[in-house]
């Protein structure tokens, strides 16, 4: 037996009695009926299209705390009013039995309660992708805050006989101890008596719970009220058995041993309070710190310092999230092992520091407006955390740090955006900046060699002899200085028969070069680096000015830590079409993520090359490209650059309040079916979509008002697993990307025989697709989307990476630099050539979308979702450091703070899936009735069976 014979006698009698009177039913029907209501109506569920159970857990705190006044208003004051307490306290049993079994009873109705809301999740679930840890740990937190407030109940109950009086003192005394964390209450006072407050409240420590992390400071508070009310309880109970001329010591040994009981319990929670154990049951452990952040600390030389200046009065809905912060800065502390230096202050506690802060670090106090019922004010608050590595440094303001997102009312949620990336993107950027400041070599992990490939001098123009002298000076400088990491030499091509232009022919795509189309003289001019597991073209323009810098990029492609330098291509905007509502699709938010984590260069392709510093090119919606922005391209990725391309053969233009299709030739039609890649001349269609928001105007009462309705759209294809890779490091922990009218990717498997091909994204098994340009919302008029998939569908691919050896799609071909040269009739030398093959390293990525990362769309999807839609940027993100093999801050990109959304549902699903629930909890209502009077019958049978045994007895004597 897990609990006391006596214990669970008076639990089950206390079950049996609520069952056996309304107070059970209704309990379990309130319970019911207004979680129900907030889950579906008061959190608008389905408006709110995230794939999660938060509604369910939003009101708790306030809802247990009538339903567990109210279920325990009687449990004491009833015995008392009805004499039956002197029965009780007169038992030889020990008093904290009875307590037990009460509290036992109570706490199991509560547990009756909580399985009836198990469809909601459940259902859930089946439509998205329900995030179990949160949902269990929101269980958790439930019960424990319910046993709290059960607990109090009873301690209240049992110092009155009024039940009336024990709702009123309990209801009272648990609504003190929620508020006393919330922001009204907390913006009263500084920060550090804020956070004690919220500290000492209920609804603080039950959100920390529900949002997935177990910590043991909030498990031992909860376990430490629902000690000290029941050892009040029993100290209460045991006072009523003292005589007032009674045994004086055995009053003063109860006295002491339950004030121990109290002073422990304090002791316990402020020791815990000092420690940070805690387990993250989120999906991929949202809160933890990474292995990408542990990538980084490994890699410190020199101690970190993380500061973080916040202002004892901040506002409150920023306050909150400072002990948030505080506990993470710890964690990186700890898993800095000694390299990690952390230190939280108060600048306007001392004016020196608020003055280096100010003046050295650009740190500047930020005016909120704070408002009560009676006045505002300004108030001048610092929150920003300070990462300094050496002499380099990175702040991160409130800006960075937070995102806001629009709540169902007129209310704002203001919560952490993804502090860890936020943070380990800082580190990234000090310990670059730190080793940009020192010697390259120190963060290549290999030695390097480097080999010219250039035929001998007599074949050479003259430009480039003069050329090869002053490389050969500056590399013999650079070996010089490398301590023995760097080596040089020089191979002649024709040499021995040729033997060696053959081999870099085969290998590399190495081409004789010319100096026009007319020149018959060729020659080799070819530079490259090499380790122990790549090789890298050292691309050139034959000027000696920047030779250097080519090198140093090249060099960097080995090296660790060091940021990547991104070539961007992308459709400029047009002041003059935009003065006309055409201004074409514009991708702002795009490059300020490219910004976050690399360097950005705007590339022009139309001269026919990509910096020589570039580590990667992406290339997005591009329009008409010519044969010079083709060799650009093609030439990056046969020196084994990685490329991405964003591109469609059709493209979205909203004008006048209109939404149409337009073709849009990329011009990389040929050179993608050359490498086996084909996009369909066509838009894919999928049942499993992103809903569409659409202005319906309504007819109410004579009165015409307009509102947003959602509807379905199956142009935007919802791409989530097993559509997006899980175990691709691109896609994996993604749960979520829109691709807005997307083309079908066609893969030659011929000509991708041997290299890798991995399907990054691709539309559900129900979808199809359609020629026909006419995209606008077809909805019904009731409401429903009128599109139907035809008896043929099948799963699209929408993205693919390809990676390994490539073949030019200009071998054999003259070079278009050389051809524009001979038609201009430049006299100047133009020395040209074509690589026709590419090494293993070289990557080709393709997302067959030219809207879904424009500012246009991320906008309407956020403004869906209430918050800033970062899918779309996360995947690019992933891609980039993918593509350089940089795993940099995948590992906790892909955790980010993503809305698990929802797939668009039909107004009828949704009453559907809400009915449901409402006939659920009623049959559950109904089992647990049946159940009872099951129970009830077996209770009599078995009374009348030992009645008539003892008659029988009877009878007999």
């Amino acid at each position: 037996m897990l609990l006391n014979s006596s214990i669970q006698r008076v639990a089950q009698k206390e079950i049996t009695l609520f069952f056996a009177s309304p107070v059970a039913w209704l309990f379990l029907g309130s319970f019911a009926a207004v979680t129900l209501f907030a889950f579906f109506w008061g959190e608008a569920f389905f408006a709110r299209n995230v794939a999660d159970v938060r509604p369910l857990f939003e009101w708790m705190p306030i809802l247990l705390i009538f339903l567990g006044s109210a279920l325990t208003m009687r449990m004491w004051s009833e015995e008392r009013r009805t004499g039956t307490l002197e029965h009780v306290i007169t038992q030889p049993l020990p008093l904290w039995h009875f307590v037990a079994g009460k509290f036992l009873g109570c706490v199991g109705l509560l547990l009756l309660a909580l399985l009836i809301t198990l469809p909601l999740p459940m259902t859930v679930s089946l439509l998205g992708d329900l995030d179990w840890g949160p949902v269990l740990a929101g269980y958790l937190a439930t019960l424990l805050l319910g046993a709290a407030y059960i607990s109090i109940g009873l301690f209240v109950s049992s110092r009155s006989d009024n039940a009336i009086v024990s709702l009123i003192g309990s209801v009272l005394l648990c609504s003190l101890l929620y508020l006393a964390g919330t922001s009204t209450f907390t913006g009263f006072f500084s920060n550090f008596s804020g956070e004690l407050l919220r500290g000492l409240s209920t609804g603080a420590r039950f959100e920390s719970i529900t949002r997935g992390v177990l910590d043991i400071r909030d498990l031992a508070y909860y376990l430490s009220l629902v000690l000290v009310f029941l050892c009040l309880n029993v100290y209460a109970l045991e006072s009523e058995r003292w005589a007032s001329d009674g045994a004086h010591s055995q009053h003063r040994r109860w006295r002491t041993v339950t004030a121990l009981v109290l002073a422990n319990a304090l002791v316990a929670n402020l020791w815990l309070s000092q420690l940070s154990l805690r387990a993250d049951v989120t999906e991929g452990r949202l809160y933890s710190i990474s292995d990408a952040t542990h990538r980084y600390l490994d890699r410190l030389q020199e101690p970190l310092l993380l500061r973080g200046y916040f202002s004892a009065k901040t506002h409150p809905l920023l306050a909150p999230l400072v002990p948030q912060l505080r506990d993470l800065l710890k964690e990186y502390e700890v898993a800095g092992r000694g390299k990690v230096r952390v230190e939280i202050i108060d600048p306007v506690d001392d004016p020196a520091v608020e003055e280096e802060a100010n003046q050295k670090y650009g740190i500047q106090s930020v005016p909120f407006q704070v408002a009560d019922r009676y006045q505002a004010a300004l108030v001048n608050s610092y929150f920003n955390v300070l990462v300094q590595y050496g002499d380099s440094f990175e702040v991160l303001g409130f800006g960075d740090l937070i995102e806001v997102k629009a709540g169902t009312t007129t209310s704002l949620e203001v919560r952490l955006r993804n502090p860890e990336f936020d943070l380990t993107r800082a580190i990234k950027q000090v310990l670059n900046s730190y080793a940009a400041g020192g010697k390259l070599f120190d963060s290549i992990p290999s030695d390097i060699s480097f080999t010219g490939y250039i035929s001998a001098d007599e074949l050479l123009p003259e430009t480039l002899l003069e050329y090869r002298q002053a490389i050969t000076a500056e590399l013999e400088a650079l070996a010089a200085d490398s301590g023995g990491r760097f080596s040089l030499r020089f191979v002649e091509p024709e040499a021995n028969g040729g033997e060696v232009a053959t081999r870099i022919r085969e290998e590399w795509g190495f081409r004789p070069m010319t100096t026009s189309l007319l020149d018959d003289e060729a020659f080799y001019f070819y530079l490259t680096l090499e380790d122990d597991r790549q090789v890298v073209q050292v691309p050139t323009d034959f000027d000696a000015d920047s030779f250097r810098q080519a090198l140093d990029a090249s060099l960097k492609r080995f090296a660790q830590g060091f940021t990547k330098v991104v070539a961007y291509s992308a459709p400029q905007l047009n002041p003059q079409m935009a003065q006309f509502g055409m201004a074409g699709p514009t991708f702002r938010n795009l490059e300020t993520a490219i910004t976050e984590n690399h360097t950005i260069r705007v590339e022009d392709l139309s001269d026919g090359s990509v910096t020589a510093e570039a580590d990667l090119l992406v290339v997005v919606a591009p329009e008409n490209l010519d044969d010079k922005a083709l060799f650009a391209i093609d030439q990056f990725l046969m020196r084994g650059g990685s490329v991405t391309l964003v591109t469609s053969p059709f493209i979205s233009r909203v004008a006048g309040g209109s939404l149409a299709m337009m073709n849009r030739v990329s011009g990389l039609e040929a050179w993608l079916a050359h490498h086996g890649l084909t996009l369909g001349e066509s838009l894919v269609l999928d049942p499993q979509n992103s809903a569409f928001p659409i202005p319906v105007t309504r007819e109410v009462g004579g009165f015409r008002f307009q509102e947003v309705r959602m509807v379905d759209y199956p142009f935007f294809v919802d791409a989530r697993e097993p559509g997006l890779n899980p175990t691709h490091p691109v896609t994996a922990g993604i749960p979520q990307v829109t691709l807005a009218w997307p083309s079908p990717i066609e893969l030659d498997a011929e000509k991708n025989s041997g290299r890798e091909v991995v399907r990054l994204m691709e539309s559900s098994p129900g979808s199809w697709t359609e020629s026909s340009m006419d995209v606008l919302p077809r909805v019904s008029d009731t409401g429903v989307s009128e599109w139907q998939a035809p008896a043929n569908t099948a799963s699209q691919l929408l993205g693919v990476a390809v990676s390994g050896q490539f073949s030019s799609f200009f071998t054999g071909k003259d070079s278009p630099l050389a051809l524009s040269t001979q038609t201009e009739g430049d006299e100047e030398t133009a020395i040209s050539g074509v690589i026709e093959r590419s090494p293993e390293s070289a990557r080709l990525i393709v997302y067959s979308s030219n809207d879904f990362l424009t500012d246009q769309i991320l906008g309407t999807m956020s403004s869906m979702t209430g918050a800033q839609y970062l899918g779309p940027l996360e995947l690019v993100a992933n891609t980039l450091d993918w593509a350089v093999e940089d795993e940099g801050l995948l590992g906790i990109r892909s955790l980010a703070h993503f809305n698990r959304s929802l797939p668009p549902l039909e107004k009828d699903t949704q009453l559907f899936w809400e009915y449901l629930n409402y006939g659920l909890v009623v049959l559950a209502l109904a089992i647990i009735g049946l159940w009872q009077r099951l129970n009830r019958r077996k209770r009599q049978r078995h009374y009348l069976a030992v009645l008539g045994d003892a008659s029988a007895q009877g009878g007999a004597a």
